[in-house]
Parts: C-alpha cells; structure tokens; sequence
C-alpha cells in the first residue's frame, strides 16, 4: 500500500509543476518542489528519532495519518487538476506490473536471502526483467513506454538517476546504523545530527532550479555528483571516536550541497525531454528508476560489503562494511556525474 501511495505521488506533483508553470519558470518551480522534498526526507530522521525516544517506534507510522488527511483535503480545495484531453482510457498494464514486481522482488530477493536461495531467484527477477521489456514492447498502452527511453537525455536523466539515487539511499540507509552503532549516538542525536541536510537542501535548492534556468542542466548535475562523491568519501572518517564538528558535520554539508545540485536538475531535464502531456509518464519513470535504485542499491551492500547481519553485536565489522559501502556509493555518484556530462545538454531551454 505504501509502494501504490508513493507511486501516485510523486509523478503527480511533478505533473502538476509541469502543468501549471511557464517554460521559463518550471525549473525554479522544480527547484522548489525539491528544495521541500529534501526537507521532508531530512526532517524524517529527526522527528522519527524523537518518535522513537519518546513514544516508541510504533508511533512512527501514525504521524502520516494527520498528515495525509490534511494534505488531501488542500489538494482538493486549493489545487486545481490538469488532464490530457487526448489521452485514451487504456487498460491497466497488469501483466507489466506483476512482470515488474516480480523480477525487482526476486532480484531483491536474491541479495538478501543468506539460506541459499540466490540463484534461484536471481534467475527468476532476471527472466522476469527480459519478459517485462517484451511485453512492454507489444503492449497497446504499456506501463512504461519504452520509445521515451529514444530520447537521449531522457535515457541519460535515468541513468544517472539510477547512480545517484541509489547511492543516496545506501549512504544515508547506513549512516544512521553507523552513528548510532559504531559512534555511540542515540536516535534523537543521529536526527538531529543529520538535520543541517534540512537547512542546506531548503536554502539552496531552488537556487539550483534558477542556475539551471541559466547554464543548463549538465554543470549543476556533474557538480553535484562530485561532492556527493566527496561526502562519502568523508563518511569513511565516522567512526568510534568521530568528533561531530570534523568528521560527521563535514559529511553532512557536503551531502547537502550535493544533494540541492543533482534533484532539480534531474527532474527538469526528465521533464523537458518529453512533450508536456507526458510529464506525468515521465516523472513516474524516473521516479520508479530512482525507487528500484535504492531498493537495489541497500540490497546489494551488505552483500558487497560483507556487513554484518546483527551489526548490534558486531560494530567493528559493520564499521569495516560501512568504509566500503561508502567507497562505492561515491563510485556511484561519480558514475552517475559521468553520465550527465555525456548524455544531458547544455542548456535546458528547448528549440
């Protein structure tokens, strides 16, 4: 249920922007709505932090509850809807869905089962990926329309989404492990250790949604990738006798500047690839790349990394793990900075 909510969602808000802003003001307005999205994923570790200390963790889930009801009932006051009035009401592709579900589940699967049933299910998601691209060849109204992917730097935008993303949800899925395991932190302290990312992604993202206006997506992206890519490679430093000011602040400002480059610059370059009746397909491509890339990334890095499964009780090891993990979340931001060079332009505006 959260995968279908979350689905909705993001394409959604996207489409909207898409919709209601001028050529010239989207990639403000994008930058805007990342600027906010960032705040909304920074916040999260220190209010689940408080949460948590105070109330236990089953508290966590009943936040959203308030929250979605107001969040609905403004949508549906103050927010007008745009539609395509020349899109048809295709069927719902449920044999791409279930192709799609099943081969990330079992590729996921296949990297976090010890018992050993890899093979099997690796072999089975792979099987599953290949009959989800035929059938979404052959498809009348597929769930994901593969000629989008013809577009040069709609192609690229997703792959570097891909590298990026993935490696933002490894470094940030094990540096709260790390702090509250190997550095001693509490829940409470890690959220709120983390929270300068809120002020940083805030200030500065739809900055970045007015430099791309002006030079184009391309600088931005690389720019950004690079000091993610630095920020990992800071991550290494954490560790038992960590001091906050020089060795997990540094991590956290330069992720937060990383991060405010690469979102806005992503999202317009995606948007601006298609046509604009397309923008709720696009988004929602490049929003299911960048889910299925942090599925798989935090999947795949216990395994690469040989960390620990009860780290509790092994903080040395998953200290030792977490160095690696950093190492090659920063290959992937760097990967992700090399795509965007080659694959987007230098200027954002359309013939």
């Amino acid at each position: 249920m959260q995968g279908v909510g979350g689905a909705l969602l993001v394409p959604g808000s996207l489409a909207l922007v898409q919709a209601a802003f001028h050529t010239d003001d989207r990639a403000r307005a994008v930058g805007a709505w990342s600027g906010m999205s960032g705040v909304a994923g920074a916040a999260g570790p220190l209010l689940g932090g408080a949460v948590v200390d105070a109330a236990g963790w089953r508290w966590v889930f009943w936040i959203n509850v308030p929250i979605a009801v107001v969040v609905a009932v403004l949508m549906l006051r103050h927010v007008p809807d745009a539609r395509d009035g020349t899109a048809g009401r295709g069927r719902l592709d449920v044999t791409g869905a279930a192709l799609a579900a099943l081969g990330l589940g079992a590729l996921t699967y296949s990297l976090t089962d010890a018992a050993g049933g890899r093979l099997p299910a690796a072999v089975v998601g792979v099987l599953a990926m290949a009959a989800f691209v035929l059938v979404e060849r052959r498809a009348a109204a597929p769930m994901l329309p593969l000629e989008l992917f013809s577009v040069r730097a709609f192609s690229a935008a997703n792959l570097a989404s891909f590298c990026l993303y993935g490696a933002v949800a490894g470094m940030f899925f094990l540096l709260p492990m790390q702090l509250q395991i190997t550095t001693g932190y509490s829940p409470l302290a890690t959220g709120t250790a983390l929270l300068p990312i809120t002020a940083v992604v805030l200030v500065l993202s739809p900055r970045t949604g007015t430099l791309v206006t002006r030079v184009g997506p391309r600088v931005p992206l690389v720019a950004g990738s690079v000091t993610c890519a630095v920020a990992a490679l800071l991550a290494v430093r954490v560790g038992p006798d960590s001091s906050y000011l020089t060795d997990v602040l540094p991590v956290v400002l330069a992720a937060g500047l990383g991060i405010s480059a690469v979102t806005a610059p992503i999202s317009v370059t995606v948007l601006s690839a298609v046509p604009d009746g397309r923008a709720g397909i696009a988004s929602g491509v490049n929003n299911g790349v960048a889910r299925a890339a942090g599925l798989l990334v935090v999947a795949a890095l216990p395994l690469l990394a040989n960390l620990p499964q009860d780290a509790t009780h092994a903080p040395e090891a998953l200290s030792r793990g977490f160095d690696v993990s950093m190492l090659v979340c920063a290959g992937l931001y760097l990967l992700g900075g090399v795509v965007a060079w080659f694959g987007t332009a230098r200027s954002s505006r359309r013939g």
